[in-house]
């Protein structure tokens, strides 16, 4: 059984007769929290781009799934688990975010090398207190809109958490407390008397990191690539993403969205259970 799954923040009734017309499915089914599956769908002509003028996200799945079929969830951090990029916002605290924000979307557009934009924007943070990690966390770490709910609804499905992330260890860490994830992998920031370095300690959370990551836990659990969620939003997190049998672009960049399986760029995380029974 076939099914096209509709999910939007306003998903208006004419919006689901019109779909279903041209994709020919034969019944709609409400699944709670804006979420609908359109069953045995015949056609994916012109569904695209009529749910892009209807700022719908939508998903074509061949064969139904329990989200407990799966064993695994991998997550990135930044602009997909929470809702900013913690080095730019921790370089606004020395008055470059601007500069440092370029490198960024260049790096999460795959146009310049990973580690090396790494290594420039940490130089920035040099002689930064060590205490301006908590005031980011405190006044900006937010989580991005549906995490929580995917979290509870993946953790009773049975599932693992893991978050990978080129941001960094003190933040990863505290989300790892406050939401029970079961794994956690980011970079650290050099510190010395109290203030940044503006180098970094260890391996640098690259994209071949994040996806020996996903590929460590997966085998401690025992979880084959069929078992494996992996939700991310930039190049960096496309190695891990191709690792797993369910891969979703989360408000993510066109590079991403264009590999992914699936694409969520109207509503929240927890799109992700609306996907599966």
């Amino acid at each position: 059984m076939s099914y096209l799954v509709i999910q939007g923040l306003d998903v208006q009734t004419p919006h689901l007769k019109e779909i279903a017309k041209l994709s020919g499915s034969t019944r709609i089914e409400n699944r709670g929290h804006n979420a609908f599956w359109l069953h045995d769908y015949k056609s994916q002509n012109g569904v695209a781009e009529y749910c892009a003028q209807a700022k719908l996200d939508f998903a074509f799945i061949p064969a139904p799934r329990k989200l407990s079929d799966f064993r695994l969830l991998v997550m990135d951090m930044d602009s997909t688990l929470i809702t900013i990029e913690t080095i730019d916002e921790l370089a606004d605290l020395v008055g470059r975010k601007a500069e440092v924000a370029a490198v960024t979307a260049q790096a999460m557009r795959g146009e310049i090398e990973y580690n090396e934009s790494l290594r420039r924007r940490v130089a920035v943070l040099q002689g930064l207190p060590e205490s301006a990690l908590e005031q980011l966390y405190t006044e900006r770490v937010r989580l991005s809109p549906g995490a929580e709910r995917l979290i509870e609804g993946v953790k009773r499905a049975g599932l693992k958490i893991l978050l990978v992330s080129g941001g960094f260890t003190h933040v990863t860490d505290k989300l790892k407390a406050r939401l029970g994830l079961d794994h956690v992998r980011a970079n650290t920031l050099g510190v010395k008397d109290g203030k940044f370095t503006g180098e970094l300690v260890g391996r640098i959370v690259n994209a071949d990191v994040k996806r020996e990551a996903l590929l460590e836990v997966g085998d401690r659990i025992g979880a084959t690539k069929d078992q494996i969620i992996a939700i991310g939003d930039g190049a960096n997190d496309l190695k891990f993403m191709s690792e797993a049998g369910a891969s979703i672009a989360y408000h993510a960049k066109p590079v991403v969205r264009s590999k992914a399986q699936y694409s969520f760029d109207y509503v929240g995380l927890d799109g992700a259970l609306g996907l599966y029974s």
